[in-house]
Parts: structure tokens; sequence; C-alpha cells
């Protein structure tokens, strides 16, 4: 169960990093970038003004960019002392995904959408999923040093 584990946290950190890539460039090339599923695309509401369409691209670019950040620190922490059996890894992972999916959850009572907030949660669920499969390194007994 342990490979299984760390091969499924593997690959949500490699897919993260792939659609975090695949953002980027949608914000540094251009090209059709809808704001909501069916709703405005940047280009039309920016209306012309081209500081308001280079601001919108930039925040996506931002965001994009974090999102690669992250990516490859899970994939290095999983790589390295996840794979390795560092019980400390299982807690990061577990915590810092949490913490993506409550900061993404906020946008419903924050913003008042839900755009986005399934991405957040179903990453959340397969991380958790992985976790549970090699959740006995909780209770191994460290060796001594």
């Amino acid at each position: 169960m342990k490979k299984a584990s760390w091969i499924l946290l593997a690959l949500v950190g490699a897919l993260t990093l792939f659609g975090s890539l695949a953002s980027l460039t949608v914000a540094y090339r251009g090209g059709s970038d809808p704001l909501l599923p069916a709703g405005p695309t940047v280009e039309e509401v920016a209306a012309g003004r081209p500081e308001v369409h280079t601001a919108l691209r930039a925040r996506r670019a931002t965001a994009a960019a974090y999102a690669a950040a992250y990516a490859t620190l899970v994939l290095a922490v999983v790589l390295g002392p996840y794979r390795r059996g560092d019980t400390w890894a299982w807690w990061a992972l577990l915590t810092a995904s949490v913490v993506l999916a409550v900061l993404v959850a906020l946008r419903v009572p924050m913003l008042g959408t839900q755009a986005g907030v399934a991405a957040g949660l179903i990453q959340l669920a397969v991380v958790v999923v992985a976790l549970l499969l090699d959740v006995r390194r909780l209770r191994a007994v460290p060796a001594p040093a």
C-alpha cells in the first residue's frame, strides 16, 4: 500500500504542475480566457483597456506560478522523504492539502461563488485517500538514533 500511496501522491503533484503550467501558458500567450464557465472572457471584461487586460492576465500568472511552486514542493516531499517513510512528510502533505482546500472553499462565503472550489476539494479527497493507504507509518516506532 505504501507504493500505491506515494505513486498516487506523485500523480497529484504532477497533475497540479501540469495544470499550473497550462494556466501559465494561457496567461502569458493570451488566447481565450473565460473568467467563469460560460462567462465573459478576460478580453470582454477588459473591453479594449490594455492595462486591465494585462492586470487580469498577470493575476492568473501569479496564481499559476504559486501552484507550480506548490506542486514542485509536493513532488519533492513525495519523491524524497515521504517515499523514504518519514512520518513528518505524511503530516506535511495532509496539512498543505487541508490548507489549500479551506482557502479555496472560503470563496463561497467570502466571494459568493463556487467556481474553482471543486478542484481544491477533489485534490484534498485524493490526497487523503493516498495518505490513508499508508496510515500505518504513523504507528511505526522510530528506530533509535
